[in-house]
């Protein structure tokens, strides 16, 4: 069987070259292909030769992610059905506003964390992503933006389907894929990767110090209530997160951004909103609070206006900066949390015969 040839290093491929009896300049010209032109077959690779092609073809394979369908909101949000080369299926959204162009990706085929509010909760992990999968999420949602609505792609949030931190070499290989200027060229600090908060890995990233931002899905700032939505919480308390948290910032700069998604009747009382004034004090952070987005069969609900503006109110008395993020592509599934493969029957068939 035949591997990818992105999965080889600059180093790995020269070394192919060589062995083959081909000039080692050879390997740039591919690795330029892949990661700057984001070639998805050898064809494409025009300054190359018919034999070199043929020669690559012959031991290697290009396993490009590509769009199964996607769907359009109301909003302009697009939400995308990526089939992956085993036939599994993850979802992307590319975000337009005003503002920016954001395109949210994967990590991982479904997740394991079982968070209550969250649709891809419920499906099983089946597996990691690699790096290119992750990568051609980002190019195929860019190539979007510039054809739809020609506005660049500005933004990237690892916050689709999976826990990123749990797929971090890969993640970590993609971010760089993405960064570099032998890649897409963007900026680090264009990106946010969100985690359900994963203590001893949010120090690891501190410690490989890495420049772009982290955002951790909180969601309630006591440990029982936090408990009940999100059962990672059981090992990776609020006290471990708050030192988890500042440790990275030391070590980044970086402040990171509490996510905090209001639940009628749960957390979106003013007595909540002081323990996520009391948490803030503890960690350098900003607050983003987001929309419930209702899933089928989940237990919780979106919060009133009211309560939602008396909450937000209280947080800027105590001097907080907040930004209130509301949802986008509701009407087609495509908001925070809503990621459930709803485009891929046979993913709750694979799940069932998993368990």
């Amino acid at each position: 069987m035949k591997s990818d040839i992105r999965t080889l290093s600059l180093e790995e491929i020269t070394t192919f070259f060589v062995e083959k009896g081909e000039k080692p300049f050879r390997a740039k010209q591919v690795y330029e292909w892949l990661w700057q032109k984001s070639a998805r077959s050898f064809d494409e690779m025009t300054s190359l030769s018919k034999e070199t092609r043929g020669l690559l073809d012959q031991h290697f394979v290009i396993n490009a992610v590509v769009v199964d369908n996607f769907q359009v909101s109301s909003d302009r949000t697009i939400k995308d059905a990526f089939r992956l080369y085993d036939g599994n299926i993850v979802e992307g959204v590319l975000i337009p506003t005003s503002e920016r162009m954001t395109a949210c990706i994967s990590s991982q085929v479904g997740c394991s964390l079982t968070c209550k509010f969250c649709a891809t909760g419920r499906l099983s992990r089946l597996r990691n992503l690699d790096a290119a999968e992750i990568y051609d999420q980002v190019v195929l949602i860019k190539k979007q933006a510039e054809e739809k609505y020609n506005i660049p792609l500005s933004n990237i949030v690892y916050m689709g389907m999976g826990e990123p931190l749990l797929n971090y070499k890969e993640v970590m290989a993609s971010v760089e894929k993405i960064t570099s200027p032998t890649g897409l060229g963007m900026s680090p600090q264009r990106i946010t990767v969100s985690t359900a908060g994963i203590a001893k890995m949010i120090k690891k990233l501190g410690d490989d110090g890495v420049k772009f931002n982290l955002a951790l899905s909180l969601h309630a700032a006591n440990d029982e209530k936090r408990n009940k939505l999100m059962p990672i919480n059981e090992q990776n308390s609020l006290d471990a997160l708050a030192e988890a948290l500042n440790y990275f910032y030391d070590k980044t700069g970086t402040r990171v951004t509490f996510e905090y998604i209001v639940f009628k009747d749960f957390n979106d009382s003013i007595s909540d909103a002081q323990e996520l004034v009391d948490f803030w004090k503890r960690v350098p952070s900003k607050i983003n609070i987001i929309e419930y987005n209702p899933i089928d069969g989940g237990e919780f609900q979106q919060t009133t206006e009211q309560r939602l503006k008396a909450f937000v109110a209280h947080l800027e008395k105590n001097k907080i900066i907040v930004n209130v993020r509301r949802s986008r592509g509701k009407d087609i599934d495509a908001a925070c949390g809503q990621l459930a493969n709803k485009n891929d029957p046979g993913m709750l068939q694979r799940k069932m015969k998993k368990i």
